[in-house]
């Protein structure tokens, strides 16, 4: 049981663990805009990881370089915007909804609404279809003879 417990903290730890005791800013509202500021930011590294939550030297540094923006006076958006400027908009756990991005972002929904319409389509023509004519006789006999029936 004790394993257990034991397992379940150091699983439910693990993510807080990335950020080492020495990144920490003393100001504590500092520390919460890095904190958020590095929740929306991607490892380069680890796939679909916040930089807060990998463990990797790049977010590291990406982690102190954040927090060396904002003892510089700059706003978050004027960190994202550093950030992404030197290592592109692949650091973004959301990217932006502007621009080529934009297609992106609207072709999932314009998919949809064509494949449900196309559905809708399919279905209302089968319903609407005539029904088929029956066998002719000698389709009934040919029928008969490759069940066995004479």
């Amino acid at each position: 049981m004790r394993w257990l417990a034991l397992t379940l903290a150091l699983l439910l730890a693990g993510p807080a663990l990335a950020v080492q005791p020495d990144e920490v800013l003393d100001d504590p509202v500092l520390e919460e805009r890095a904190r958020d500021i590095s929740a929306g930011l991607r490892c380069p590294v680890c796939r679909n990881e916040s930089i807060d939550d990998s463990s990797a030297p790049v977010s590291r540094d990406l982690r102190l370089l954040v927090r060396e923006r904002l003892v510089a006076g700059d706003s978050d958006r004027e960190v994202v915007a550093y950030i992404v400027d030197r290592y592109g908009e692949y650091v973004l756990l959301e990217p932006t909804k502007d621009g080529a991005n934009l297609i992106l972002w609207l072709a999932a929904p314009a998919l949809l609404i064509a494949a449900l319409g196309i559905g809708y389509g399919a279905i209302r023509s089968r319903a609407s279809a005539d029904a088929p004519d029956g066998l002719t006789d000698d389709e009934e006999a040919r029928l008969s003879e490759l069940m066995g029936k004479r």
